[in-house]
């Protein structure tokens, strides 16, 4: 069993039960096309999966917005669909399309799913991963991550993003059994890939469920809900001190609420979440994060100094964590960025 390494971390103190004077802050997306010097890099690998399998690249634009910026927090430079592709799924990102995969249909593309991780798809993940930790100082953390059961499915079965992915709602509700196969093989996956990356040098991870917030409330349970207590479970039981925050973007309070009974150390919230309600029903059980939203960053100016402000006192006190309600966009000014810095830092 392995256990994370002990370090003096605003970030991981939060997600430990410990509030801090000052919250600590990261960004989601915080590596990526917002950096110039991203772009660089970005540019000399050729393409995105080149740069996601290449360690000494995604060990560099990791570690980019850390030097920067000087996050609380690094995320390693990965994407969700990883797990697909070490499925054996083909996946491609196109140029102003973003992913692509070959839709599984039915039950044969379910059976052509590898059932172990491809070693040669996801070792260069936990191999950047060891880089990076490598090279932190002990007061930043290092986040791995995975996408959500649900979220991965449904760009295995859409064979893309869509506005309300009701290809695999529609597959969920026109052959729940071929559905629950597909999540079962990914919740096994996940419990997988989240492991490796514990053990290769993550002080937590965060499971990404990008699309909660399109499903019915018995729906969220049996395909949100279901499949991460199993994997928080599994990693409780192999990783008995793992960091686990949950990110269902989009899912009500009252989602939220039933996710906080699970054994997670903190819940992500996207910039829809009343903060009133949140503090009194959520930071009881479980730290939270969020919620800028990422289009006030990207605004500036007094409004976005206000709105800090504002996130910063409804949650004082409290276990928070700094960050945006969803991931930073290309266009943001990086003064903007700056300016968040500051503002985040400065004394109440």
């Amino acid at each position: 069993m392995s256990e994370l390494r002990a370090k003096p971390s605003p970030f991981l103190n939060v997600l430990d039960g410990f509030p801090q004077d000052t919250p600590p802050l990261w960004m989601m997306r915080q590596a990526g096309r917002y950096l110039p010097e991203y772009r660089e890099v970005r540019a000399k690998a050729g393409d995105f999966l080149t740069l996601c399998y290449t360690p000494e690249l995604a060990a560099e634009v990791t570690l980019q917005p850390i030097r920067r910026f000087g996050f609380d927090a690094a995320i390693i430079f990965s994407d969700i669909l990883v797990v697909p592709h070490a499925m054996g799924m083909n996946v491609r990102f196109e140029a102003g399309e973003g992913p692509r995969l070959d839709p599984i249909t039915d039950r044969a593309g379910l059976e052509a799913l590898r059932l172990l991780l491809d070693p040669a798809k996801v070792q260069p993940v936990y191999e950047a991963i060891n880089k990076v930790s490598a090279q932190l100082s002990r007061e930043t953390a290092l986040i791995g991550f995975c996408g959500a059961p649900w979220t991965v499915a449904t760009y295995m079965i859409a064979g893309r993003g869509t506005d309300d992915q009701g290809p695999a709602r529609m597959m969920a509700l026109r052959d729940p059994d071929l559905f629950q196969a597909l999540i079962d093989r990914l919740v096994d996956a996940s419990i997988a890939h989240l492991g490796a990356q514990i053990d290769a040098g993550a002080d937590a991870v965060q499971i990404f469920d990008s699309w909660a917030g399109v499903l019915d409330p018995a729906s969220f349970d049996r395909w949100c809900l279901r499949p991460l207590r199993r994997i928080v479970t599994a990693l409780r039981a192999s990783h008995r001190n793992a960091r686990i925050i949950a990110f269902p973007k989009g899912a009500s309070l009252e989602a939220m609420e039933r996710l906080a009974h699970l054994p997670l150390n903190g819940i992500g919230l996207d910039w829809t979440v009343d903060r009133t309600a949140a503090r009194e029903r959520l930071v009881d059980k479980v730290a939270v994060q969020g919620n800028l939203d990422p289009l006030r960053l990207i605004a500036g100016g007094a409004q976005l100094e206000e709105e800090i402000l504002s996130i910063r006192n409804d949650f004082e006190g409290t276990r928070h964590i700094f960050n945006l309600g969803h991931g930073i966009k290309p266009e943001t000014p990086l003064a903007h960025v700056e300016k968040l810095v500051e503002k985040v830092r400065e004394k109440l």
